[in-house]
């Protein structure tokens, strides 16, 4: 088990919490809640040791060229692919209407 921190620029906190996803079904889940303004941070659990660099091009990529919401999200992972991982944030900032 690996735990990685993550921080990018990021605008208003969001409103609202989200829970998206089920570690225990051999995926991720995706824990959201209002961060403080312009911080996005974000902390991912893995039981892939050594993927520090694939977490963060994954981020890099949605985050690039856009502003998200202030929050705080952590990311309980088990071997997830980077197209679960994107779809799983993109249900938890829809869910809060980010």
């Amino acid at each position: 088990m690996e735990t990685l921190s993550f921080e990018f620029p990021a605008g208003e906190p969001m409103r609202g919490r989200a829970l998206v996803g089920c570690v225990g079904s051999g995926d991720l889940e995706v824990l959201m809640e209002p961060g403080l303004p312009g911080k996005l941070q974000i902390q991912v659990v893995t039981s892939v040791n050594g993927s520090a660099a694939r977490w963060e091009h994954l981020f890099q990529r949605m985050f690039d060229g856009q502003t998200p919401p202030a929050a705080h999200i952590d990311i309980h992972d088990f071997g997830a692919t980077p197209g679960v991982v994107r779809l799983r944030l993109e249900q938890g900032f829809e869910e809060v209407g980010a």
